[in-house]
């Protein structure tokens, strides 16, 4: 079975054809596609589409760049250093619990500075250290004409002052470089001789600043902890009295608490205690072990006991009376019980069972003897150590109050002892400065100013400008739904792409169309191609149309019929739009009087209508007349009976119709023919449009069986540049 009789040969579920089964009616309607990720031919096509946008926002950016760096203000930057010390120069012992901090805080210690060389407090200090409320270089001359007028000339001196110091906390920055401990001090003004005097005077004040917090805070320091050791000196005093009378008075002696894991100290009492408890614990242990020894052998017989069967003056006597019963044994095979030696040997040994069973026994009592004694050594010990617990609760009822008053009493001894420690350390190291902080390199004055950076500003300018065009670009491409690749047309309309077209320019189009091997004439064969593989010979009656107008579908169904005739196919090429035709025109014939209209009113036949000979195989049904009623002339009967009657005398019967999108003629021709052919301009039609038509046409009966893309721009698509022409132009250097 070949290629063709399959696709005329009939569905197997019985709902008709392959062409029908292949083409759902439902297709568009139920057809999401798949959510395709954002890939290079995308992003290429974007750039491409949106080249002149986003040129002309990066070159405005860069222009902005410019004139704001031309208008901007030099400024000047003056940069001082100190170093800084975290663990200080230690002169005396002790000084280094001020001033010594771990290994991991140094980094927190050096913020901590850099946050105090830009605090407001430094800013204020500077300024009254330059007294610059009454200077001019920092605040400017005209500061005067915004004095209030109800201020006097000592508030407005102070009101200058903090004027200043807001400038000056406004300007200044402090700089850590990562591989060092020394801190840069940087100030800008547009004035470079001001910039390295407030440089070094913050360098100054900086250093100054660590000096004065250190004397103010030591001698703030002794003055409370001598206050505070008086003070707990006193409280000591009185409680430890209080401690000793409440004891003397209740009898509790306290005596040291002797042992590596001791601590504190414990009364006679509890000491007794401790004792008893510990003997009981022993009388009850061993108790324990004779009940339990008692339990397992009071139901035993007396010859499985342990002891019975260990003792070796027990294991004789079982040895020797074994020994005559083996004896009694062989007599009693010779002789009876009468025989004197057997009564002998009996004798024997009922003397033997008599010693066994005693002392057995006497063993068996031994255990129990022991368990009765334990027991009662357990209760007389119990009884003691009631009598001792009793003792020692009525000690500890006394004691609680007791442990109060020499708890507080210790805690102010430890904080006696922390106190005094802390004020002989900040005694020591009070007038002894550490240097933490000293000045490194004075700043100089600045020859050049650091800002505006022509470089920097424009770089910093194409890179929003690059950014604010990238926004727009997306935003745009957002907003534009228009098609312009192959996998739309199939993903977000839901058509089978029959084939696409190149665009061609309207200078080399007469060139592309009369070269058979042209891009363009190879792109029209591979459709020809598609469409006779793709449409049952049966089902030969078809219908091009598209959206709106001037998206090419005339040129299409022209060069299609041309090329179905070319290869042998009798073609009837219909110009079915009855308000604008182009059939005649783009063919270079004249439109007769009689066409389309005059054969289906019945005016004329066929045979004296159609045009022949442009084209082996081609017959040309043009309009004729433009009648005023295009609708009614769709919607005849009329129309289906021509079809009818013609569609067995061609092979290929192709209307070239009018736009779908406000007009009824289309979607009117749809419901009669075998199928219908969209013919869509990349890069300008868009998906609601042609969402909208294909629905019309479906509502109408309609059967659309594919796409056409024409005018199709490999960059705009984001393609190689040379994609579509080396496609269709393969072999023609060979």
């Amino acid at each position: 079975m070949n290629d063709r009789s399959i696709i005329n040969a009939p569905d197997p579920d019985g709902r008709g054809t392959w062409l029908d089964h292949y083409l759902p009616e439902n297709q568009l309607a139920h057809h999401h596609g798949p959510t395709r990720a954002i890939s290079l031919s995308t992003i290429r096509g974007i750039l491409f589409r949106q080249r002149w946008l986003i040129a002309a926002v990066v070159v405005a950016a860069a222009i902005a760049g410019l004139i704001l760096t031309l208008l901007a203000t030099p400024m000047y930057e003056a940069r001082s250093s100190v170093r800084i010390e975290p663990y200080g120069s230690f002169i005396v012992e002790g000084q280094d619990l001020d001033r010594g901090i771990a290994s991991n805080q140094v980094y927190d210690l050096l913020s901590t500075q850099m946050s105090v060389i830009k605090s407001r407090n430094l800013a204020s200090i500077v300024a009254e250290e330059l007294n610059l409320g009454e200077r001019y270089d920092l605040l400017g001359a005209e500061i005067d004409e915004s004095r209030p007028p109800n201020l006097s000339d000592q508030e407005w001196i102070e009101a200058k002052q903090s004027i200043a110091a807001s400038i000056l906390y406004g300007s200044v920055n402090a700089e850590l470089p990562d591989s060092n401990w020394i801190i840069e001090i940087v100030y800008v003004s547009e004035n470079p001789t001001l910039a390295a005097e407030m440089a070094n005077a913050y360098a100054a004040a900086f250093s100054g600043f660590e000096t004065r917090e250190n004397v103010d805070t030591n001698e703030y320091a002794q003055t409370v902890l001598r206050d505070r050791i008086t003070a707990v000196r006193e409280r000591l005093r009185d409680a430890e009295e209080a401690a000793n009378a409440y004891a003397r008075s209740n009898g509790i002696i306290v005596q040291a608490n002797i042992g590596e894991n001791s601590e504190g100290n414990i009364t006679l009492t509890s000491t007794n205690l401790s004792d008893i408890n510990a003997r009981v614990s022993a009388a009850r242990a061993e108790r324990i072990r004779a009940e339990q020894r008692w339990r397992s052998v009071q139901s035993l017989p007396v010859a499985q006991l342990p002891e019975v069967q260990g003792n070796p003056v027990l294991q004789n006597l079982i040895t020797q009376r074994t020994g005559k019963r083996a004896e009694l044994a062989e007599l009693r095979q010779r002789y009876n019980d009468q025989f004197p030696e057997v009564q002998t040997l009996i004798a024997q040994i009922e003397t033997l069972n008599t010693q066994i069973n005693q002392s057995s026994g006497d063993i068996k009592a031994a255990v129990r003897n022991e368990y009765l004694v334990a027991r009662r050594q357990e209760q007389a010990l119990q009884g003691e150590l009631n009598a001792a617990t009793g003792e020692t609760l009525q000690e500890q009822d006394r004691q609680v109050q007791y442990s109060a008053l020499e708890r507080e009493a210790q805690a102010l001894r430890d904080q006696l002892q922390a106190l005094l420690e802390r004020f002989n350390q900040i005694s020591t190291a009070a007038n002894v400065q550490s240097g933490m902080i000293n000045p490194l390199d004075p700043a100089v004055v600045p020859s050049s100013p650091y800002a505006p950076s022509l470089m920097g500003n424009l770089g910093l300018a194409l890179v929003f400008g690059f950014g604010a065009a990238a926004g727009l670009a997306v935003l745009r491409e957002a907003l534009d739904d228009r098609i312009r690749s192959f996998e739309e047309v199939e993903e977000k309309i839901g058509l089978t792409l029959l084939g696409h077209t190149p665009f061609i320019e309207q200078s080399d189009l007469d060139y592309e169309e009369s070269n058979r091997f042209s891009s363009l004439m190879e792109a029209y064969a591979s459709i020809r191609s598609t469409i006779d593989f793709a449409i049952p010979r049966e089902h030969n009656v078809i219908q091009l149309t598209s959206s709106q107008a001037s998206e090419g579908k005339s040129t299409t169904a022209v060069i299609l019929a041309e090329l179905f005739a070319s290869v042998g196919r009798k073609t009837l090429l219909i110009d079915g739009d009855l308000r604008r035709p182009a059939v005649a025109q783009l063919l270079g014939i004249e439109r007769t009087d009689a066409g389309l209209v005059e054969v289906l009113l019945g005016h004329t036949d066929l045979e004296s209508a159609i045009i022949s000979g442009v084209h082996a195989n081609l017959d040309i049904l043009p309009v004729g007349e433009i009648p005023a009623n295009p609708t009614e002339i769709f919607a005849s009967k009329q129309l289906g009976d021509f079809i009818d009657k013609y569609r067995n005398d061609y092979s290929l019967i192709i209307f070239d119709s009018s736009p779908i999108l406000g007009l009824a003629d289309a979607p009117m021709l749809a419901r009669r023919v075998d199928g219908t052919i969209f013919v869509m301009e990349a890069n300008r039609v868009h998906f609601g449009q042609i969402r909208t038509a294909i629905k019309r046409l479906k509502a109408g009966g309609g059967k659309p069986i594919g796409a056409i893309l024409t005018k199709y721009r490999a960059l705009e698509a984001g393609q190689d540049y040379n994609y579509q022409y080396a496609y269709y132009q393969y072999g023609k250097n060979d």
